[in-house]
């Protein structure tokens, strides 16, 4: 299955959480603001993962026609962690059941 985690820059949330999860699906990251993702990486995607409700939001007002048919998930996972950070790790790993 091809995962699309998708947070606001590219580069901590959604990145650590493509690494986390590239030996159980094949995996991407990208951003809303920076790194941004590309109408091709959302049409590629079996499942799109946001970390914040808004960032789903905003992927529905600029990719409304591709929303519609995708699976879009939100992990509830706040702007405060670094790339890698163990702690954003551990909440990772406990939301692991919502990716599939």
């Amino acid at each position: 299955m091809k995962v699309l985690f998708i947070c606001n820059l590219g580069m901590n949330r959604s990145r650590t959480a493509a690494e986390l999860f590239k030996d159980q699906f094949e995996t991407k990251c990208a951003g809303l603001y920076s790194n941004i993702v590309k109408k091709e990486e959302l049409e590629l995607a079996d499942l799109i993962v946001v970390m914040e409700e808004s960032q789903r939001k905003e992927l529905e007002k600029r990719f409304s026609q591709i929303c519609r048919k995708k699976k879009i998930i939100c992990l509830d996972i706040l702007d405060v962690y670094l790339y890698n950070d163990p702690k954003l790790i551990k909440i990772l790993e406990t939301k692991k059941d919502l990716i599939r």
